[in-house]
């Protein structure tokens, strides 16, 4: 009778040893699927074309220059290193064009995971120094999230560091004796090394942009 009651016991430690493996190599599947999707999906350079991005053949060093934060101190070619940055250039009484790509930029920044979030700067650059001054410049981009930041200068100097991004603006003379300012719709990628790395064509589309951005870091050999 005892053999056969430790007998029993034993099929059964058996049995619950084989559940156990089972569980534990199901477990390490599911968790090797989830980190796996949590990958940033890599994509070719026809690709990213076809889902509104260019990624330049050989990312181009900026030539030094010195802005203005809205925080009022200096902005230099340094502040750009060490994280990725997106430029879009603008100006506050932009009637269009500016607030819907802030709106959209502010989306796709909350689509990133927060590794991802943490090291992308959103910076707009204005193209009318005339007018928005850094608190006024402050105010405005922080209305479309508090993570966002802008720059401002002297306007020859924005002009030099909107070439080097192939970024064209100009002031255009209203009826009415005010002005406008025409302006490249673009998004400028800046990758942290301070290089111009690319950039993303409008329509921008929040989705197509967290896929071409996450691409273009996972394939950056920085």
């Amino acid at each position: 009778m005892s053999e056969n009651v430790q007998h029993t016991a034993e099929q059964k430690r058996g049995i619950l040893l084989t559940v156990v493996v089972m569980v534990l190599f199901m477990l390490a599947v599911l968790a090797g699927f989830l980190n796996k999707m949590g990958q940033p999906r890599v994509i070719t350079d026809a690709e990213l074309r076809a889902n509104g991005a260019i990624k330049l053949e050989r990312p181009r060093i900026l030539d030094e220059f010195e802005l203005l934060a809205d925080s009022g101190e200096a902005f230099n070619t340094t502040e750009l290193a060490g994280r990725w940055t997106l430029v879009f250039f603008g100006f506050t009484h932009c009637p269009d064009v500016c607030p819907a790509t802030l709106s959209t930029l502010n989306q796709f920044y909350q689509t990133l995971d927060d590794d991802t979030r943490g090291d992308t700067d959103v910076l707009l650059v204005s193209v009318d120094p005339q007018r928005d001054k850094p608190q006024q410049l402050h105010d405005y981009v922080r209305y479309f999230n508090p993570d966002f930041f802008g720059v401002t200068g002297e306007f020859l100097n924005l002009k030099r560091f909107a070439n080097q991004l192939n970024v064209p603006f100009n002031k255009v003379p209203l009826e009415d004796g005010g002005y406008t300012v025409d302006h490249g719709s673009q998004v400028v990628l800046i990758n942290p090394r301070g290089h111009y790395h690319g950039f993303f064509k409008a329509p921008l589309d929040p989705a197509k942009m967290k896929l071409t951005y996450r691409s273009m870091r996972a394939t950056y050999n920085g």
